[in-house]
């Protein structure tokens, strides 16, 4: 069965790119951890949230590269602990979310174990470009 994109359109000029985002998109859903919430706090303005319990400032880094949030989380190991249970999560992570054109990262900030990541989605400028028409 061949796959027909609908990025082939031949109405659709320079989306390409689309089918690549969504293919993102896709790849990076596929882990749960660490949870998150993402939250519209107006029309332009949004929230990510995760829960990085245990995780310190040092012992995470949120980048934009390539048009995607990526959020990581390090924590060493504590070679000196001996764990009869060891329940709390504090393993490696690495989160990504695409981000459409125009949104920019605002702010990061760490409270209580929660890592918010604040959003902001500029608004283009609606220019109108006239064309000249040559005459050969």
């Amino acid at each position: 069965m061949s796959r027909n994109p609908f990025a082939n359109h031949p109405f659709l000029l320079g989306f390409e790119q689309v089918e690549r985002l969504v293919e993102r998109a896709a790849k990076s859903a596929s882990d749960g951890y660490p949870p998150y919430n993402l939250e519209q706090h107006s029309d332009n303005a949004y929230r990510i949230t995760l829960a990085v319990a245990g995780f310190t400032d040092a012992d995470l880094s949120v980048t934009v590269e390539d048009g995607q949030l990526i959020i990581r989380g390090k924590k060493p190991d504590n070679p000196e602990a001996a764990y009869l249970h060891r329940g709390i999560a504090a393993r490696h992570f690495h989160r990504s979310f695409v981000l459409a054109d125009g949104m920019e990262v605002a702010g990061a900030s760490l409270e209580n174990g929660l890592l918010n990541i604040d959003l902001i989605k500029t608004e283009p400028e609606n220019v109108v470009k006239r064309v000249p028409i040559k005459t050969l």
